[in-house]
């Protein structure tokens, strides 16, 4: 018989690991757990060297967050640890974000922490301490599938949802993996708080970037990647040098404000050049693209990729956190490449930026997978082009117009 985590036996006989940042939502994944039975063990992870951001609000896994983790296991009655994760994390999260911006991406440091630290090292160890499964608060679900297989869904709550955040998740790591507020709302999480007396009921919501304790990330990478912060031109889409700037870190694709550039019309950041140090603008409509190349492209789809995609599979793509799903197919693009081509285009992609697929357009959608944006171009319209246009599958059709 299968309890109310999918697990075989009593809760009272299935020990789990709760990953505690410190916050009200895993906070109450603990609690939740505790007071169903559970055999509940909190791990929080230090990650970095939390001095400079004790006074932080909004900084996760650092000194006060580290504090409330404590004394809400200490509330419910588990057994908690702290884990010194600083060096990996450095080398996993730290290290790549700044790589990233230094070639001109645009980097999610929080996919990078929960494929690398949480879904592998934290996993690794929840296993070691003989957990069935390992919870968190992220918002997303999963199901089980009639194979016995889980699959990756999003939130109920569709203002919370992060199933952008964990594309990279594998189908190993979904077979161990819990997410028990997956199908409440924030609101209802923050309730459940209350009911269990946890302090952090009312505790703001971390910051995307815990590791910058002043915001501004470019002192990091400024001084772990001093190229990154040498002056460069500014120029417009023909090549013509029309300004300055003091650092390609500064900016990121569809930026505009802050280009320090006079023009009679708005202008934008199209692509940034690291080999050249060049910051390339244009008008808004340069910004649309419709054909995105991807990296290290994770599948957890049904069946292998390969023969899921076919001549090109229809699904919806998530190319930024803060963007609705848009139609598009996915393609092989050989040598273990792979490329979407948007439907109705797209503005603002940016390399190092993920683009997730589902195969609904909203909902409680299930994710597919997704992979890294490493190029993004635009289609010239053309006669082969105008005809793919009106060759597109009907249901993607009605999908756009809602």
């Amino acid at each position: 018989m299968l309890n109310s985590l999918d697990l075989e036996g009593r809760p009272q006989d299935t020990r789990v690991v709760v990953a505690m940042s410190g916050g009200v939502d895993s906070s109450v994944t603990a609690a939740l757990l505790k007071s169903q039975g559970y055999d509940v063990v909190g791990i929080t992870l230090q990650l970095y060297d939390h001095g400079a951001a004790t006074h932080r609000k909004g900084a996760c896994c650092a000194g006060q967050d580290i504090h409330d983790a404590r004394n809400v296991a200490e509330r419910i009655g588990i057994p908690h640890y702290v884990l010194d994760y600083e060096s990996r994390f450095r080398e996993s999260v730290i290290d790549n974000f700044a790589d990233s911006y230094a070639s001109g991406e645009t980097p999610v440091p929080c996919i990078e922490c929960n494929r690398s630290i949480k879904f592998r090292d934290l996993l690794k160890t929840a296993r070691e301490l003989g957990a069935s499964a390992l919870a968190t608060g992220h918002y997303v679900a999963s199901r089980r599938l009639g194979d016995g297989s889980r699959a990756l869904i999003c939130a109920a709550d569709a203002d919370r949802d992060q199933s952008y955040f964990l594309f990279a998740t594998t189908r190993e790591q979904l077979d161990y993996l819990r997410f028990p507020l997956g199908d409440m709302t924030k609101p209802q999480a923050r309730e459940l708080a209350r009911r269990f007396e946890l302090d952090v009921a009312d505790k703001q919501d971390s910051q995307d970037i815990c590791f910058v304790p002043t915001g501004r990330y470019t002192d990091i990478i400024g001084r772990l990647r001093p190229n990154a912060i040498e002056p460069g031109d500014i120029v417009d889409l023909d090549g013509r040098i029309i300004g300055r700037h003091q650092g390609i870190v500064h900016f990121t694709v569809g930026q505009r404000r802050g280009l320090g550039i006079a023009s009679a019309a708005p202008l934008y950041v199209v692509r940034l050049d690291a080999a050249s140090r060049r910051v390339v603008v244009g008008p808004r409509e340069a910004l649309r693209m419709d054909r995105i190349v991807l990296r290290d492209v994770n599948w957890i789809g049904d069946g292998a990729i390969d023969r899921a995609v076919g001549e090109g599979l229809e699904m919806f793509v998530r190319v930024r956190s803060t963007r609705a799903p848009q139609p598009a197919w996915l393609r092989a693009a050989g040598d273990g490449r792979y490329e979407v081509e948007l439907v109705a285009g797209e503005e603002g992609v940016s390399p190092g930026q993920a683009c997730v697929f589902y195969d609904a357009p909203s909902g409680q959608a299930r994710v597919l997978g997704g992979g890294f944006i490493q190029s993004a171009t635009a289609r010239r319209v053309t006669a082969q082009a105008a005809a793919r246009q009106t060759a597109v599958p009907r249901p993607l059709i009605e999908a756009m117009r809602g």
